[in-house]
């Protein structure tokens, strides 16, 4: 009786194998004779391969394989490993019914009989289509991001380890920092920081931030291998797994030192542009003042000069005057720098003496040195004379000379030289000719290569609040180049600085029409009285006029604006032999009185009194000039130029 159970026990567990494995559809399970052909087939088979059990059965199993791998005999080979070696596995194409293909794995196991021989093969294939279509996308995906980041040559971007150790490098990396990728690889990234910043710690700082917060992103200067320097944008990111463990670090690296030039270069732009505009303000503000102020140095002039020649020759009384004449003629010295720096105010070009000007104005110089600075001058025999204008030259020499006093913290030595240039059409920025080059010389702290360069710069300074303008040089450099000429500094950090003027020798013909030199002498003045038409809506200024022609003998008639003037010329009342006329006068300017005069009464000739020597729009230039504020002399000298030349 225990046979037949035994017996009925096997067939149960027979029965509960063959559904187990009817029931698996996601893997094909199948047996093979030993020849290869298919001898049981479940559903799961079925599924993979598209076969029905009865299309199957009895089929070499061959036919699962592609045609490259039955040329190549992979199924006989994987039955005879799986015979000799007890098992096979492999991943590979298969096929199934239709022709299509799906990646495969598969595993052959054989089968023995009890006296050791083959019954066949336990076959198990699972489709794997997905998972290797999964990894050759990823490898793909990997492929493209890898011709993504070599291919990006305006960024470097590397992979540090979570210690700072540059793990990989692209092709930007290799192009902005100068390393291949074997020069640099396994190198710890704060080689690419400056000294500086490795000094104070930033690498660790940014690898610690990153670590900390994820990202850190800055800009700050870097370090190629060369040893340049470039600006540069920085990004580092935190790499973790998802256990959240640090793997290491991504970091992109920019050179944006074309951007930052680019933005330096609009900033300086934008404070130029504001220092002109507010350079222009001042200017306008500085010429309204400057007008006013001749104004009122007429009156004040004229009325010393009148007090003079009235009062006694008294020894005690005399000196004060002089003195307070010679204050008023420095305030129109004054005022015509001003009109100058306004540009309402042309150069008054003659022939200039450099020597005996800068002789004459040693005395006050010294007055300006203290008592450790002292002051040589060389100047050769038979300098030639300067074309420029001897007030502005004056003021140049004088600013150059407190210049060199200030950059001498603790005194020293300033040299004046002059010596004849000849330009001969070299490289000079000079055209061809003889110039005189005045230098001034300090042996003081001199300037760097910056601030050389911005030296010129309207409203630059190194001096202290207070201490300086920034107009000084720029003034200077105005005059030469006005001239004719050229403006070169010389200097160097800890050896002082020289600062030289080129202006052009002046010839025998550039003398000036009415200069002091040229002018006729009062002895050459027509005789007699003159009736005189004197013509100004400022009633101080008419009245010291007036005076002054009086006191010449002649005889004035005075009106207070244009209309006032041709009123009483259409009166003919008189017959006038000159009209002296203001020209900044409102409703009509002077030049517009010498136009209706000039239609009118063609014969009566018109000065023109004004600070300004270059007139606004509308101004006749070709009108004989008084330039205010004036003194008796130059009333006396340009009536005796206009009317002796009548």
């Amino acid at each position: 009786m225990s046979m037949p159970q035994s017996y009925d026990v096997s067939l149960l567990d027979e029965e509960r194998y063959r559904l187990l494995v009817d029931a698996i559809t996601d893997y094909a399970i199948y047996m093979l004779a030993p020849d290869g052909r298919v001898a049981s087939w479940n559903p799961g088979a079925q599924r993979f391969k598209g076969y029905e059990a009865w299309e199957i059965l009895g089929e070499h199993f061959s036919c699962f394989y592609t045609n490259e791998d039955r040329l190549a005999r992979v199924p006989e080979n994987a039955l005879r490993t799986a015979a000799t070696e007890g098992r096979f596995e492999s991943e590979a194409w298969h096929v199934r019914k239709d022709g299509t293909r799906f990646w495969a794995h598969a595993i052959i196991d054989p089968i023995w009989g009890r006296s050791g021989e083959i019954l066949g093969f336990a076959k198990v294939t699972r489709d794997l289509t997905e998972r290797k279509q999964a990894e050759v996308d990823l490898r793909q995906s990997e492929q493209k991001f890898q011709l993504l980041v070599q291919g990006v040559t305006d960024y470097a971007l590397y992979m540090l380890d979570p210690e700072g150790y540059v793990s990989n490098w692209n092709i930007g990396a290799e192009r902005i920092k100068g390393y291949t990728a074997d020069e640099i690889v396994g190198k710890h990234f704060s080689q690419f920081y400056t000294e500086e910043d490795r000094e104070r710690g930033e690498p660790a700082k940014s690898l610690e931030t990153a670590r900390r917060e994820g990202r850190v992103e800055k800009e700050g200067l870097r370090q190629r291998k060369d040893g340049s320097r470039f600006w540069a944008h920085v990004i580092i990111d935190a790499i973790r797994n998802e256990h959240g463990e640090l793997l290491g670090f991504a970091k992109i690296t920019r050179d944006i030192t074309e951007k930052v030039e680019v933005q330096k270069a609009l900033t300086q732009a934008r404070e130029e542009l504001f220092q002109a505009q507010k350079m222009e303000a001042i200017g306008q503000l500085t010429g309204g003042v400057a007008h006013d102020f001749n104004n009122l140095l007429m009156a004040v002039l004229g009325s010393l000069e009148i007090l003079k020649k009235r009062l006694p020759n008294d020894p005690a009384l005399m000196p004060l005057i002089d003195n307070a004449i010679q204050g008023a003629e420095r305030g129109a010295a004054l005022t015509q720098r001003m009109l100058a720096f306004s540009r309402r105010q042309e150069l008054n070009m003659e022939a200039v003496d450099a020597q005996a000007l800068m002789n004459g104005m040693m005395d006050f110089v010294q007055r300006s040195l203290g008592a450790d600075t002292r002051i040589e001058t060389h100047f050769p025999p038979h300098l030639p004379p300067v074309m420029t204008d001897p007030v502005q030259l004056e003021t140049a020499l004088l600013n150059l000379v407190v210049n060199a006093r200030d950059a001498m913290m603790n005194g020293g030595l300033i040299t004046i030289d002059a010596e004849e240039h000849v330009v001969d059409g070299g490289s000079e920025k000079l055209k061809p000719g003889r110039y005189v080059r005045l230098s001034v010389a300090d042996t003081g702290e001199g300037m760097d290569e910056e601030t050389l360069a911005r030296a010129t710069t309207p409203f630059f300074t190194t001096k202290g609040v207070g201490k300086g303008t920034g107009l000084g040089l720029p003034m200077v450099q105005g005059l030469s180049e006005q001239s004719g000429g050229k403006l070169v500094i010389q200097s160097e950090k800890g050896k002082g600085t020289t600062v030289s003027l080129f202006l052009p020798v002046a010839d025998a013909n550039d003398a000036p029409q009415f200069s002091e030199t040229s002018m006729p002498s009062p002895a050459e003045a027509p005789k007699g009285a003159f009736t005189i038409l004197a013509v100004d809506d400022d009633a101080l200024v008419l009245m010291n006029t007036t005076l002054m022609l009086e006191d010449l003998g002649h005889v004035v008639i005075e009106a207070y604006s244009g209309a006032e003037a041709l009123d009483t010329l259409r009166k003919g009342e008189r017959q006038f032999d000159l009209v002296i006329t203001d020209h900044s006068m409102p409703r009509m300017t002077g030049s517009e009185l010498a136009a209706a005069i000039r239609e009118k009464w063609p014969g009566l000739p018109v000065v023109l009194a004004t600070g300004y020597a270059e007139l606004p729009t509308g101004g006749d230039n070709r009108l004989p000039r008084l330039p205010k504020p004036f003194s008796q002399n130059q009333l006396q000298d340009v009536i005796a130029s206009v009317l002796g030349a009548s």
